[in-house]
């Protein structure tokens, strides 16, 4: 799970590089937002380096390929998508995910979501799960970006905070296990009902949304 928008400030990096020790050292991170000084959420870097669970598979299967996969991290979810069959890649800003990734023989690029990427306007799903419509702490910019990215009949998958209403950007650090930090950043949670009102302004709609082992996620295609 990472990413950048525009900025230069990525999710957990700097400081400390909490992000990178983790994901060598299968730990945990927590989400910590500045404005609050406290924790928002546990993040189990273990689960994103294991392979996709029964609850990742029912969302790759809501899909179709070619599947690009936002925030890719060390690339379960790209895995996923290969073993049914979808052509996939995924994108992160982390050196350290990308190689895990590539390692692992899952293809991985080293980039931004809002850096030139590969068939833009050919994907036919787009992933963004584990938080990452938090990416650049502006959901109406990525969504567009989303929208940019699909193709005319594509899907993007979105995972979103159990809250529907929630809708909130903020700076905040990640922590890592053994309390190193990361430089500030910025990241949002969005709920679903949330998620409707911003994605009408990219030329997006959600279809469908659902619940299941106590994650939700929602179908966005096109108006």
């Amino acid at each position: 799970m990472t990413g950048v928008a525009r900025a230069t400030a990525t999710f957990g990096s700097g400081g400390g590089e909490p992000y990178t020790r983790a994901l060598q050292n299968s730990g945990l991170l927590r989400l910590v937002a500045d404005d609050r000084l406290v924790e928002t959420a546990v993040m189990d870097v273990r689960r994103w380096s294991n392979s996709a669970d029964p609850t990742d598979m029912s969302l790759i299967e809501e899909g179709s390929g070619p599947l690009l996969d936002i925030g890719c991290g060390p690339g379960r979810m790209v895995a996923a998508a290969l073993t049914i069959g979808y052509a996939a890649l995924g994108v992160d800003v982390s050196q350290a995910a990308v190689d895990l990734a590539r390692r692992s023989g899952i293809p991985a690029l080293r980039a931004s979501v809002f850096d030139t990427l590969p068939n833009e306007g050919e994907w036919m799903t787009v992933l963004l799960v584990d938080g990452n419509i938090g990416i650049g702490g502006d959901p109406s910019a990525l969504l567009q970006r989303c929208a940019e990215l699909l193709s005319p009949t594509g899907c993007a998958l979105v995972e979103v905070h159990s809250e529907p209403q929630l809708d909130r950007s903020f700076e905040c650090r990640v922590v890592g296990d053994d309390g190193t930090a990361s430089d500030l950043f910025p990241w949002s949670e969005i709920g679903v009902t949330a998620l409707k009102r911003r994605a009408s302004v990219a030329g997006l709609r959600v279809s469908e949304s659902w619940q299941r082992q106590g994650r939700s996620f929602a179908r966005l295609v096109r108006s």
